[in-house]
C-alpha cells in the first residue's frame, strides 16, 4: 500500500468547512425540529458516574479528615524553581500572552526535537515531525480525529487509560479490547509489572480489515509495566504486516526504572506508522499546565496538527515557552536523573508498607503508580455501601472502605477494564506515589489499620 493511502486523513480534515452562518441557515431550512431539544448526543448520554467523581466525593464526605489522597495522579509538589521561574518570566512577555502558532511555539518544538533526537537516533525536524497540543490527552484526541473514520476499529489493551475510550468514540471509532494477563501468582506474592503480558495470538486475532490503529502505553498506567524491546518489536511487526497505525502513549517516558525502548525506533517501517505522545505535565510535575506533544513522520503529524487546529486552535502560550526553557535547562540542573531517582525512592519508601502488611503488589518498572492486591482484606459482611458503589466490582468497595474507615484514597482499576474482564482487577487498588514524603508516611500510618481486616 502506498504511503499516501497509509496516511489518509479523515474526510473531515480534507474538505472545506461551511462558514458558520451559512451552515446554520442550511440546517434550519432542512432539519426537522427535535422532539426534545435538550436531549444529549449519544456519545455523552447514559454514562454511569465516573471513578474520579466517586472517589473525590467519597473523600470529601469521609469522617476521617484530612484524607490522604493517593488516588488521582497529580503531584503533591511544585515543578523545580528553574521551571517556575521560566513560567513567571514568560508572563512578562507580550508575545507569550497572545496566540501561539497552531502547531506550537517554534522554541518549544525545537527544544523537544533537540531533547528527543538522541533517543530516536536521528535528528528530528521540529517543523515537520513535532506538533504541540493542549496536554497529551488532546493530542491523542487529535490523532484519533485525524485518522479514525466512523466504523474504523482501534485496538486498546486492558487495562487502559479511561480517556482513550471517549476519545476514540468521538470520531465514531469502534473499540476492540485485548486484555493484558496478570501474573498467575500475583494474588499471593509480589511480582514484577513485567509479568503482565499480552498474548500475541489474541492480539492478531483481534485484527480485522477495519483495524485502523493500535494504542500502546509504556510505561503503563496503571500497571507500571515497561514493554520490553521484544514485545514492542512483535507488536510493531504485526502493525507493519497489517498496515495499522500505532499511537504510542509515552507520557511517563522519563520515569523508567528498567531499560526503556521507544517503538518508533525499532525499524523504519514501524517508524512510518508511529505517533509518539509526550507530556510536560508528567515530565516537569505540572499536570495543570496542559502542554503535550506528538512526534512522528510528517505524513502523520500534519493531520494531527490539522485536527488540533479545529479542536482548540492553539495551546497556552506562556506555558509552552516555559516548557521550552525547562527542556533547554534540564540537563544543566541534573533534572532528569534526579527526577527518576526521587520517584523510585518514593516508590520503594511507600511500598514498604505492603511488605509489612503482607499484601502483594505489582512492582512497577516505570511511572508513579503501584497496583496492590487486596484479596486478603476481608470487608465486614454487614458494611453498608451506597448503591452506586454496591453495584460495582469489589475494588470499588475496597476503595470506598479505605476512604471511609482508613482515610486513604486510591483508585479502583476495574474502571480501566471492560465489564467482561473486570474480574482480572477486582482485588487490586492503584496508588499514586507522586506525593511529598510526609504524605507517604501518613498514608503508611493509616494503612496499618488494615491489619485487623486481614485474613
Amino acid at each position: 500500500m502506498s504511503l499516501m493511502l497509509l496516511a489518509r486523513p479523515t474526510l473531515r480534515l480534507s474538505l472545506p468547512l461551511l462558514p458558520p452562518r451559512t451552515a446554520t441557515r442550511a440546517m434550519s431550512a432542512t432539519a426537522p425540529a427535535r422532539a426534545d431539544p435538550f436531549k444529549p448526543a449519544a456519545r455523552v448520554a447514559g454514562q454511569r458516574k465516573d471513578v474520579w467523581s466517586i472517589v473525590n466525593e467519597a473523600a470529601a464526605a469521609s469522617p476521617v479528615q484530612p484524607i490522604v489522597n493517593m488516588g488521582q495522579g497529580f503531584f503533591g509538589y511544585n515543578p523545580p524553581n528553574f521551571v517556575l521561574d521560566a513560567a513567571k518570566a514568560a508572563l512578562d512577555r507580550v508575545d507569550c500572552n497572545q496566540y501561539s502558532p497552531t502547531k506550537g511555539r517554534p522554541r518549544l518544538k525545537k527544544a523537544i526535537a533537540e531533547s528527543y533526537s538522541p533517543f530516536f537516533g536521528r535528528q528530528l525536524d521540529p517543523e515537520t515531525e513535532v506538533t504541540i497540543t493542549t496536554g497529551a490527552n488532546e493530542g491523542m484526541l487529535s490523532a484519533f480525529m485525524g485518522f479514525v473514520e466512523p466504523g474504523d476499529e482501534v485496538i486498546v489493551f486492558e487495562p487502559f487509560f479511561d480517556q482513550y475510550i471517549s476519545n476514540i468514540e468521538m470520531p465514531g471509532g469502534k473499540l476492540v479490547y485485548v486484555p493484558m494477563h496478570p501474573p498467575k501468582d500475583g494474588a499471593t506474592k509480589t511480582t514484577s509489572a513485567a509479568e503482565w503480558t499480552v498474548d500475541l495470538k489474541e492480539l492478531e486475532a483481534a485484527i480485522t480489515p477495519k483495524t485502523r490503529m493500535i494504542v500502546l502505553n509504556t510505561p503503563h498506567n496503571p500497571i507500571g509495566k515497561v514493554f520490553s524491546k521484544d514485545e514492542l518489536k512483535a507488536i510493531g511487526d504485526l502493525c507493519v504486516k497489517h498496515n495499522i497505525l500505532i499511537l504510542s502513549d509515552e507520557v511517563y517516558d522519563r520515569l523508567n526504572y528498567v531499560p526503556f525502548t521507544r517503538i518508533a525506533t525499532l525499524s523504519p517501517e514501524i517508524a512510518k506508522l508511529t505517533l509518539t505522545v509526550g507530556s510536560a505535565g508528567k515530565n516537569f510535575y505540572a499536570t495543570g499546565w496542559r502542554v503535550g506533544w506528538l512526534i512522528g513522520p510528517e505524513h502523520l503529524i500534519k493531520y494531527v496538527s490539522a485536527a488540533h487546529t479545529r479542536i482548540c486552535f492553539s495551546s497556552v502560550s506562556p506555558l509552552q515557552e516555559a516548557t521550552a526553557v525547562a527542556f533547554e535547562d534540564a540537563d544543566k540542573h541534573g533534572f532528569w536523573e534526579t527526577a527518576k531517582k526521587d520517584m523510585k525512592g518514593k516508590m520503594d519508601k511507600f511500598n514498604a508498607i505492603w511488605d509489612e502488611l503482607g499484601l502483594p503488589y505489582s512492582d512497577p518498572e516505570g511511572g508513579y503508580f503501584v497496583l496492590v492486591n487486596m484479596a486478603k482484606v476481608k470487608l465486614p459482611e454487614d458494611y453498608q455501601f451506597p448503591p452506586h458503589v454496591a453495584d460495582r466490582p469489589r475494588d470499588f468497595k475496597l476503595c470506598w472502605f479505605l476512604i471511609q474507615e482508613i482515610g486513604v484514597a486510591a483508585i479502583p482499576p476495574t474502571e480501566f477494564f471492560t465489564d467482561k474482564n473486570a474480574h482480572i482487577a477486582e482485588d487490586w487498588l492503584r496508588f499514586a506515589v507522586c506525593k511529598n514524603d510526609d504524605v507517604l508516611e501518613q498514608a503508611q500510618d493509616r494503612l496499618r489499620a488494615l491489619k485487623k481486616y486481614l485474613q
